[in-house]
């Protein structure tokens, strides 16, 4: 049986208006993951991931990646509880 986690985590750099968050979303659900992406008005991405340990382990290596046109200097993250449902369930989304 695998490991559940979640983790938020902040990304710092060029990383809105170049596709992040749609390119986060994307990379979410084909890991499985829950959670969900959101511009903040500082210009870091907060990302949400839930889910299998490994899947979340990827995704927060994948974040140092980001979308094609993003430039990417720091990911900072932390464990987090979760207790809405929907995330446990897989659902992820941007805003």
């Amino acid at each position: 049986m695998s490991e559940f986690r979640a983790r938020r985590c902040f990304v710092s750099g060029k990383v809105q208006g170049v596709f992040f968050r749609a390119t986060t979303a994307r990379k979410a659900r084909e890991l499985g993951l829950g959670g969900y992406a959101l511009n903040l008005p500082d210009g870091r991405v907060e990302v949400l991931a839930v889910g299998d340990l490994e899947a979340v382990d990827s995704m927060v290596d994948w974040l140092w990646q980001g979308s094609r046109l993003s430039e990417v200097d720091a990911v900072d993250c932390q464990e987090v509880d979760v207790v809405e449902e929907r995330y446990r369930q897989g659902v992820f989304f941007t805003a």
